[in-house]
C-alpha cells in the first residue's frame, strides 16, 4: 500500500493507495493506523525526509520495528542533531540558533566568521549559505526567510542554525543499522571542493580513495552519532567533513541516499539498495555480498536562473566511455531556480569503470559535453492601483 498526498496510488499496477496530508501529521497517523487494522502491514517505510517521522510514528502505533520517533526527529532537525552530538562529546562546530525576529548579529557575536547558515529542516543544501561578515549575515537571513514560511512547525519558520565553517574535504556514507550496529554499504568521495557560498553537490564517487583506516574512522563516527541520536535500525545517509584528520558529522538522515543516486549501489543477486531496505524491514538480513567495481554519479547542477529551452550534447555525453546513462529530469519549458532558493537538480549522469579515477574522468567528460540553453523569465506584474 502506497500512502501519498495524491488521490491515487503512485504505482496502481503494484499497490493500492491511500491519501494523507503531510501537513496534518496527527490525522495522517490516525488514517494509516486505521488502514492497518483492516489490512495487516508487515513494515512501514519512509521514502524521504518529509515522511521519516510519520513512518516511525505509525510503526510504533501498530507495533512494528521502528526507530524511536524522537530519534528520527533529531536526525531531521539540524539544531537538535547538533545538540545531541555535543551532548555525546562528539566533535561539532560552534553553533547557535538564530531567532529571525531578533537581530542576528548580536546572536552570533561569540562565533568567528566564516559561518554557515542553515534552515532547521530543509534538505538538498537548500537555503544553506556561507557568510563572511555581518553584512552577508543579514543578507542571507533575508534570503532564507521566505524559504521556510510554509513550514508547519513554528520553530522551523522562526529559527535558523548558524555554525562555524569547517574547512576540509567532504564525504558521504551509505549504511544500514541493525540493533544499533552499522553496516557500511558505500563511502563516497566528493572530489569538488564545497567551500560556499552555496553548497551544491555534484560528484559522488565510490569506492572512496581514502586510506582504509580513515574510512573506518568515518564509519565509527557515523555509528557513534546514530547512537547519540537514538537511531537503531534501517538505512542511514551521512554527510561528513574531514578536518585536519578529525571526522565531523554534518548530517545523518534516517533514509537512503536521495534522488536516483541509489542506482550506484548494486549487490549482485541480492539486488539494489531498495531491495536491501525492504529485506531488512521484513526481518531478513541486510548484509550485502559486496558492491562490484567503481561507480559514480554527477548530480547535474542548475547552471543559472531561467526557463529551460533545451539540453544539447546528451547523445555525445552518453557516448563517453564508462558512462552508463544520462538522465535529464527537468522538462523543457520549466523554470530553473539555482541554490540557495532551488532544491532540485537538472538530472544525473551515471558511470562505471575499473577505478574511481576512471569514473571521475568519464563523468567530467560527459558534463563537458552538455550545454544548457536557458531563456529569461519575464514576470508580468499589475501596475499599482490596478483593480481599485
Amino acid at each position: 500500500m502506497v500512502a501519498s498526498q495524491g488521490e491515487h496510488s503512485l504505482v496502481p499496477e503494484i499497490a493500492s493507495g491511500i491519501q494523507i496530508d503531510l501537513a496534518a501529521p496527527e490525522a495522517a497517523v490516525e488514517t494509516l493506523t486505521d488502514a492497518a487494522r483492516r489490512q495487516r502491514f508487515d513494515a512501514v517505510l519512509a521514502t524521504d525526509d518529509a515522511t521519516v517521522e510519520l513512518a516511525s510514528r505509525v510503526a510504533a502505533e501498530i507495533g512494528l520495528p521502528h526507530n524511536p520517533p524522537s530519534a528520527v526527529r533529531i536526525a531531521r532537525r539540524k539544531d537538535l542533531a547538533r545538540q545531541a552530538l555535543a551532548a555525546a562529546r562528539l566533535p561539532v562546530p560552534e553553533f547557535r540558533r538564530i531567532d529571525l525576529e531578533q537581530d542576528p548579529r548580536a546572536q552570533v557575536a561569540e562565533l568567528a566568521y566564516p559561518l554557515v547558515l542553515k534552515p532547521l529542516a530543509l534538505s538538498g543544501s537548500r537555503g544553506v549559505i556561507r557568510v563572511d561578515d555581518d553584512g552577508q549575515l543579514m543578507a542571507a537571513c533575508r534570503r532564507i526567510a521566505p524559504l521556510i514560511t510554509d513550514s508547519t512547525d513554528e520553530d522551523e519558520r522562526r529559527f535558523l542554525l548558524a555554525e562555524t565553517f569547517l574547512p576540509g574535504r567532504e564525504f558521504a556514507l551509505e549504511g544500514m543499522l541493525g540493533d544499533g550496529s552499522l553496516q557500511v554499504l558505500a563511502v563516497f568521495d566528493k572530489p569538488d571542493p564545497l567551500d560556499g557560498p552555496y553548497f551544491e553537490e555534484t560528484y559522488y564517487i565510490t569506492p572512496s580513495r581514502l586510506p582504509p583506516e580513515t574510512q573506518e574512522s568515518l564509519a565509527h563516527q557515523v555509528e557513534a552519532a546514530c547512537l547519540a541520536y537514538g537511531l537503531r535500525q534501517g538505512p542511514v545517509h551521512a554527510e561528513l567533513r574531514l578536518v585536519d584528520g578529525e571526522v565531523y558529522v554534518l548530517e545523518i538522515a534516517a533514509r537512503t541516499i536521495g534522488g536516483d543516486c541509489a542506482r550506484l549501489l548494486s549487490f549482485g543477486a541480492e539486488g539494489g539498495l531498495e531491495e536491501l531496505v525492504l529485506r531488512q524491514a521484513m526481518g531478513g538480513s541486510h548484509a550485502p555480498a559486496g558492491n562490484c567495481g567503481a561507480s559514480g554519479v554527477l548530480m547535474i547542477p542548475v547552471p543559472g536562473a531561467g526557463v529551460l529551452r533545451r539540453v544539447e550534447g546528451v547523445l555525445a555525453a552518453r557516448r563517453v566511455p564508462g558512462v552508463e546513462d544520462v538522465v535529464i529530469a527537468i522538462r523543457e519549458g520549466y523554470e530553473l531556480v539555482p541554490l540557495p532558493e532551488g532544491g532540485s537538480y537538472l538530472g544525473f549522469v551515471f558511470a562505471r569503470g575499473g577505478t574511481p579515477a576512471e569514473v571521475e574522468t568519464a563523468l567530467r567528460r560527459a558534463h563537458a559535453c552538455l550545454n544548457f540553453v536557458l531563456a529569461p523569465v519575464w514576470r508580468i506584474e499589475a501596475p499599482a492601483g490596478a483593480g481599485d
